[in-house]
């Protein structure tokens, strides 16, 4: 008998002791955003090496999170609307893209064995080409209401807000376009402001865009924005 209990204390400290000594897994550890360096937010980029008459390599720069192995760049064609992803372990990348186009970028922290993510600010530039004097505002973007927003009217009445750049800061007017179909009509022409109000109706889906326009005639086009009213 005494054998017996001998045996089974020595079985029960040796399960003590792989349970407080044995191998526990890790906390699982999530990315944390990075801090973009380069291009610089709304400027003109004219470095890079020139690959073609139409294209030059830009080199992308951005601060290293402390939690990431890995990260996504994404570039946006601020005219087509075209979209790149790249994958890069480090902290540059050279991309080719078209000269005397405007573009948006940002940067995905990822780590491994992890699916969580954390996404940077997102910057805009205008890859400059050569002899160039003034640039196209960029695409005005969208404050209120927010892209597929659903709202409340108030007296029927929706204040449309957005925000306009350009590297030049001349920016004159915005030609605004709304409408209940996805192609909306000129609603008001040679809005200095960056607001306008405008009637609308309970249960129906609006769109609009914003055309801006600078001093040198230069046009840039928003895409079409969305939002529900109740």
């Amino acid at each position: 008998m005494e054998k017996i209990k001998y045996t089974l204390t020595m079985l029960l400290v040796a399960v003590f002791i792989a349970s407080c000594g044995g191998k526990h897994n890790d906390p699982m550890v999530n990315p944390t955003a990075s801090l973009l360096i380069f291009p610089d937010k709304d400027a003109a980029c004219i470095v890079g090496g020139n690959v073609s008459a139409t294209q030059s390599t830009v080199s992308f720069k951005w601060q290293s999170a402390a939690t990431a192995d890995s990260y996504d760049i994404t570039i946006k064609d601020l005219i087509s609307g075209n979209t790149i992803t790249k994958s890069s372990s480090g902290l540059q990348l050279d991309i080719a893209l078209a000269l005397n186009t405007p573009y948006s970028w940002f940067v995905t922290s990822k780590v491994k064995n992890n699916s969580s993510t954390a996404k940077s600010d997102t910057w805009r530039f205008y890859n400059s080409g050569p002899g160039v004097s003034s640039y196209a505002p960029f695409p005005a973007e969208v404050i209120s209401p927010a892209m597929e927003q659903k709202i409340d009217a108030v007296s029927g009445n929706v204040t449309l807000s957005w925000s306009g750049k350009d590297i030049d800061n001349d920016i004159v007017d915005y030609d605004v376009y709304l409408g209940t179909s996805s192609t909306p009509v000129l609603l008001k022409a040679n809005v200095t402001d960056s607001n306008v109000a405008v009637a609308v109706t309970s249960k129906k889906t609006y769109y609009w865009k914003i055309i801006t326009r600078d001093s040198k005639g230069n046009k840039s086009d928003s895409g079409v924005f969305q939002f529900s009213v109740n």
